[in-house]
C-alpha cells in the first residue's frame, strides 16, 4: 500500500514547504524508499505559463512539456523520481476538468458541487501518483491554512485519510515560530492558531516543522506539543540557514524527521546514508577558488525569477570547489549606464531567458562587451537569440538586425517565428515545450562539455534562428554546434576563437542537480575560474629578484 505524506503551511507564506518536502523526499530515498513528489496549487490559472515572474517566480518545465510551479525544481534537484504533468495541479486544472465532465454529461444530471465533485477530482489526482512502483507520495499543498483558496484541497486530503486508512497517511504542517526582539523570546501562539484552524477542518497534524530564527528550547517544544496535540519529538526545529539551502536535509536529520516519518508510517527502510550530501557541503564550505558571474536579466531584482539559473551556477561552483559570487544586473540599467561600468570585473557573463522587449538592448550590449573583451559568456534561450542579434549587427554588418518578436519591420529578422507558430491565438501551453533532441558538432565546445554526440534538453520558446542567414553567420566565424536531428533548427551557437562563448536555445538549468552539475554550466564556470586566476596572477605585485 502506497503511503502518503501531505505537507501544509501556516502563519505566513514562503516558509519553504517545497524545500522541506524535497529534503524529506531525498532523506527517504537515501533510506532506500521509492518516492514521488506532487504540488497542488490553489490559484485559478490552469498553469503558471502565462504568469509574470514577478507574480510567481520562474516557470519550471518538465520533460513532457508541462509548465509547472518552481517547487518542482526543488523536487527534481533533491530527488531522483521522474516528474510528469500529474505532479502539479492547480485549482484551474481541477475546475476545468470537472466542468468538462459536466458538459459531457458525466454526472447524470446531478448538481455539481465543491463537495463531492471538486474534492473527488482532487483525490483522484493524488491517487494517480501511487502504485506498485512507489513507496511514498509526498504532496505539498500550496498556500497558507486559512486562505479561502486552499479549503477544497484541505478537505480533499482530510477525506483521503478516510478512504485509504489513517495509518497510510501522515500530515506534516510547517509553521513560523517568530522571535520578538523586544521580549527576547520565541512566540508559539501563531503556531497554536494555525494548528487550531487545521483541526477545525478535521486535520490533526502528525508532525510540526517549525521555522525559526533562534533555536527552540525543550520548554517551548513541550508547550507547542501540549497545545497542538502532538508528541514533543514530533515538534521539529527548522532554523534559518545562512550558509546554503543544501544544509536543510542535514538539519532535518539532526532533528530526526526521517526517523519519525518512517516509524509513524511503518515503512521498511535501510539505515540512512547521506555521505554524498555531506561531501557536497564539505566542498561548499572549503572552496579552492573564487569567481564572479554577472547574470544580466530583466527580472534581476526578483531572485525566484531565475531560481534554477542561480542554483545551476551554484552546482557548477560546488563541482569545481569554487565560491561563486553572483551579480544580479538589470539589463535596462546597462542601457542607461553602459556595460563597461556595470560589468567590468566579472569573470563570466550569463544572459538568461525571458519574454518581452524591455531590456533586450541592454542584453545585446552585455553580449558585445563579453565577446570583445574575451569574457566567458553563456546565453540561454532569449540569451542565445540576443547573441545572434549582436553578432549580426556588429560582425556580419546587418546593422538593423533584430528578432521579429521585437521589431516586425526589421529588414533582417535573424530570429523569427516557427512556421507552426504563425497562427497561434492562445498563449498558454502553445510554445515549443519539453524535451527535444540535439545533435552536437564534432570537436565543438558543446560536445567537449557533454562528452556526447547527442543530448535531450528542455525547451520553452516560440522564436528560432532564421535559417536564411545561416551561411552568412558561418562565413563570419559563428559555429552552429548543435542542431535538431534533421538539421532544420539551430540549438547551439558558439565562437571557436573566443575563450568560452556558447549560447543555447533550450534551458539546461532545468536538468542540473547539486550532486551532478549540468555539463554546460560546469564548463562555463570552469572558464570563468580560469579567467579569474589569470586576472589574479596579473594583479600580483612583482617579486624582487635581489
Amino acid at each position: 500500500m502506497t503511503k502518503h505524506i501531505f505537507v501544509t503551511g501556516g502563519v505566513v507564506s514562503s516558509l519553504g514547504k517545497g524545500l522541506t518536502s524535497a529534503s524529506l523526499g531525498m532523506l527517504l530515498e537515501s533510506r532506500g524508499l521509492r518516492v514521488r513528489m506532487q504540488k497542488l496549487d490553489p490559484y485559478i490559472n490552469v498553469d503558471p505559463g502565462t504568469m509574470s515572474p514577478y507574480q510567481h517566480g520562474e516557470v519550471y518545465v518538465l520533460d513532457d512539456g508541462s509548465e509547472t510551479d518552481l517547487d518542482l525544481g526543488h523536487y527534481e534537484r533533491f530527488t531522483s523520481g521522474a516528474l510528469t504533468r500529474d505532479c502539479n495541479y492547480t485549482t484551474g486544472q481541477i475546475y476545468l476538468s470537472v466542468i468538462e465532465k459536466e458538459r459531457k454529461g458525466r454526472f447524470l444530471g446531478k448538481t455539481v458541487q465543491v463537495i463531492p465533485h471538486i474534492t473527488n477530482e482532487i483525490k483522484s489526482v493524488i491517487a494517480r501518483m501511487g502504485g506498485d512502483d512507489v513507496d511514498v507520495v509526498i504532496t505539498e499543498i500550496g498556500g497558507t491554512v486559512g486562505d479561502i483558496e486552499s479549503l477544497p484541497f484541505l478537505e480533499a486530503i482530510r477525506q483521503y485519510a478516510q478512504d485509504v486508512g489513517r495509518e497510510n497517511v501522515l500530515y506534516m504542517h510547517l509553521t513560523l515560530v517568530p522571535y520578538l526582539k523586544a521580549a527576547d523570546e520565541l512566540k508559539t501562539k501563531p503556531t497554536q492558531h494555525s494548528v487550531g484552524q487545521l483541526r477545525e477542518i478535521g486535520i490533526q497534524p502528525d508532525v510540526l516543522v517549525c521555522r525559526c530564527e533562534h533555536p527552540i528550547s525543550r520548554e517551548e517544544r513541550d508547550k507547542i506539543a501540549l497545545f497542538c496535540n502532538v508528541p514533543t519529538e514530533a515538534v521539529i526545529e527548522e532554523k534559518d540557514k545562512d550558509f546554503s539551502i543544501y544544509e536543510v536535509p542535514i538539519s532535518l536529520v539532526d532533528n530526526k524527521l526521517d526517523e519519525l516519518v518512517v516509524k509513524k508510517l511503518g515503512l521498511p527502510s535501510r539505515a540512512l546514508d547521506i555521505t554524498p550530501w555531506t561531501d557536497l557541503l564539505h566542498r561548499l564550505r572549503n572552496p579552492r577558488h573564487e569567481v564572479s558571474i554577472a547574470v544580466v536579466g530583466k527580472y534581476a531584482e526578483h531572485k525566484d525569477a531565475y531560481k534554477s539559473i542561480y542554483e545551476s551556477i551554484d552546482h557548477a561552483g560546488m563541482h569545481h570547489q569554487a565560491q561563486v559570487r553572483i551579480g544580479r544586473i538589470q539589463s535596462s540599467d546597462i542601457e542607461r549606464e553602459g556595460a563597461e561600468r556595470l560589468l567590468s570585473g566579472f569573470d563570466g557573463i550569463l544572459i538568461p531567458g525571458g519574454f518581452g522587449e524591455r531590456g533586450v538592448e541592454g542584453k545585446v550590449q552585455a553580449i558585445r562587451f563579453a565577446r570583445e573583451r574575451g569574457i566567458p559568456f553563456f546565453g540561454i534561450c532569449l540569451g542565445m537569440q540576443c547573441a545572434v542579434i549582436e553578432y549580426a549587427r556588429n560582425v556580419c554588418g546587418l546593422e538593423k538586425a533584430h528578432s521579429s518578436e521585437f521589431d516586425k519591420d526589421t529588414p533582417d529578422p535573424v530570429i523569427c517565428l516557427l512556421d507552426e507558430q504563425q497562427n497561434v491565438t492562445q498563449m498558454g501551453g502553445t510554445m515549443r515545450l519539453g524535451s527535444q533532441p540535439t545533435l552536437l558538432a564534432d570537436e565543438s565546445k558543446a560536445q567537449q562539455c557533454y562528452g556526447l554526440d547527442d543530448v535531450h534538453e528542455r525547451h520553452r520558446h516560440r522564436y528560432e534562428f532564421n535559417n536564411t542567414y545561416r551561411d552568412q553567420f558561418r562565413e563570419h566565424g559563428m559555429q552552429f554546434s548543435g542542431t535538431s536531428p534533421d538539421g532544420s533548427l539551430v540549438e547551439i551557437v558558439e565562437l571557436p576563437d573566443h575563450p568560452w562563448f556558447l549560447a543555447v536555445q533550450y534551458h539546461p538549468e532545468f536538468k542540473s542537480k547539486p550532486l551532478k552539475a549540468h555539463p554546460l554550466f560546469a564548463g562555463f564556470v570552469e572558464a570563468a575560474i580560469e579567467r579569474g586566476s589569470r586576472k589574479h596572477e596579473r594583479e600580483q605585485p612583482a617579486v624582487s629578484q635581489r
